[in-house]
């Protein structure tokens, strides 16, 4: 697992990927304001080996079934009905079986156990998220690490003070 910050991105090769992975992670941010949920707004974006988005995803209620803000203020309900960002936007990604190399971009949570499994059987190849620490979802953080890696997939975190330059 890669952590990147100001002081290792000062070469070329680190220069262009970084500018796409913040590109990428400025809109996941930005779908994350499209969360209903007050307390935790995460959004998702995958991409494919072109750079072309192919699946965006934000936390909230399935289709058809009602925003109700006192559902998103009971933990115990929103937990049982929520779709986490990364699952919505597998299932929005219509084209993802097709795609030669995809790479999933997540703000401002890492990925968790549940999803980790989703992201390992679609074959995403990357993870890209911000270091924004969350000690309620540590374990699930932690195993996700162990799953992501197992499988071979790429995970990049960067600073997260990086999107507001």
């Amino acid at each position: 697992m890669k952590i990147y910050n100001r002081e290792n991105l000062e070469n070329k090769d680190s220069f262009i990927i970084k500018k796409w992975d913040l590109r990428f992670l400025s809109l996941a941010k930005h779908i994350s304001n499209w969360s209903k949920d007050p307390s935790t707004r995460v959004g998702a974006v995958i991409v494919d080996e072109k750079r072309r988005i192919i699946g965006i995803g934000y936390n909230g209620f399935p289709r058809k079934i009602p925003d109700e803000p006192e559902d998103y203020e009971n933990r115990e309900i929103k937990y049982k009905k929520i779709i986490h960002a990364e699952a919505n936007a597998i299932l929005n990604a219509p084209f993802l079986q097709f795609a030669k190399y995809t790479c999933l971009y997540v703000y401002p949570l890492f990925v968790c156990n549940e999803c980790a499994k989703l992201v390992i059987q679609s074959d995403i190849k990357r993870v890209v998220t911000v270091n924004i620490e969350n000690n309620r979802f540590r374990e699930s953080f932690e195993i996700s690490k162990k799953m992501l890696n197992s499988a071979g997939i790429d995970c990049m975190i960067y600073d997260a003070k990086l999107l507001s330059d």
